[in-house]
């Protein structure tokens, strides 16, 4: 196994971790935040190695198959786990029908994917999918932290961290909307284009027949 593999991998095995210091099992639940900021340092860790494996995998040139189909499960899996741990963690920020969306939004785009690669094209990712990305951690680790903390406050200085955690979390579910939208047009773009293609196609291979004595 290579090293984006590797790291890949590692992102999968946090995942249990993650819930395990969510849980009520977890050891060290101090009074000030320790399993707050534990696992928010650990979802930051896993959603950094999200960006790593693919950096590593094409400057080493080391893209694989087994590369190609677990990375997308591994992102779904750590966001849906995430999300689902909140809904009982933090019900005040992340509600039962936000997480369906989000959720559903990624098994949606997960179904197109694989549609496109029967079909034989791929749709890369868009801006507002990158944008969903960074704002679902913010979202997350927000809303991790808001369990504890309400605000935050640093002489005159002071961050609404609650506040800050539901607005992200909204956001979250209004650019996954957006973003998936944005997916399914394109996606059905290129599906119409395969479709007209194979209807040339087709009348030609039929003129053809026709006209070859």
């Amino acid at each position: 196994m290579n090293l984006p593999n590797s790291i890949t991998m590692s992102r999968i095995v946090m995942i249990p971790l993650l819930l395990w210091i969510l849980s009520t099992h977890f050891l060290w639940r101090g009074a000030h935040g320790e399993q707050e900021i534990a696992a928010s340092v650990l979802f930051i860790l896993a959603s950094i190695t999200d960006g790593l494996d693919g950096y590593l995998a094409r400057k080493r040139k080391q893209i694989t198959t087994l590369g190609m189909l677990l990375d997308p499960i591994a992102d779904k899996i750590m966001v849906t786990s995430a999300l689902v741990a909140l809904v009982a963690y933090n019900p005040q920020v992340v509600k039962v029908w936000i997480a369906v969306v989000i959720i559903g939004r990624e098994f949606l785009i997960s179904g197109l994917r694989s549609i496109a690669s029967s079909e034989g094209f791929t749709i890369q990712a868009s801006d507002l999918g990158k944008l969903k990305t960074v704002v679902q951690i913010v979202s997350v680790v927000s809303a991790i932290l808001a369990h504890h903390w309400d605000q935050w406050q640093f002489g005159v200085l002071v961050i609404p961290v609650k506040w800050i955690a539901i607005a992200a979390i909204y956001f979250t579910v209004l650019v996954s909307s957006i973003s998936a939208i944005d997916y399914f047009a394109g996606f059905w773009k290129q599906i119409d284009h395969a479709s007209k293609d194979r209807r040339k196609s087709f009348v030609l291979t039929r003129r053809k027949s026709v006209e070859t004595p």
